[in-house]
């Protein structure tokens, strides 16, 4: 396994990742900024109104983009194993 292989297997999972993650944490972004927004206008702090919208959120977008997160995993594992023989080399 040369350096090359293992530098483009790394970024390949970072992207990865990244794109996974990236719905999750925008949707708890807005939320947030939503609420925060709400909190300042009407001048309440409490730490639990910010905690279980955002909660409530990324639960949302995990079961709406569950089954797309799922495939892009199992494409990537495919993707990984099936270059699994050539990383001896």
């Amino acid at each position: 396994m040369n350096p090359e292989s293992v530098m483009t297997l790394g970024r390949e999972g970072m992207q990865i990742m990244i794109m996974i993650a990236a719905p999750m944490l925008l949707a708890a972004l807005v939320v947030g900024l939503i609420v925060s927004i709400f909190q300042a206008a009407t001048q309440i702090n409490e730490q639990t109104l910010t905690f279980i919208p955002k909660l409530l959120t990324v639960l949302v977008v995990l079961v709406i983009a569950g089954p797309w997160i799922l495939s892009v995993l199992t494409d990537y594992m495919h993707h990984v194993l099936t270059q699994f023989p050539t990383f001896s080399e």
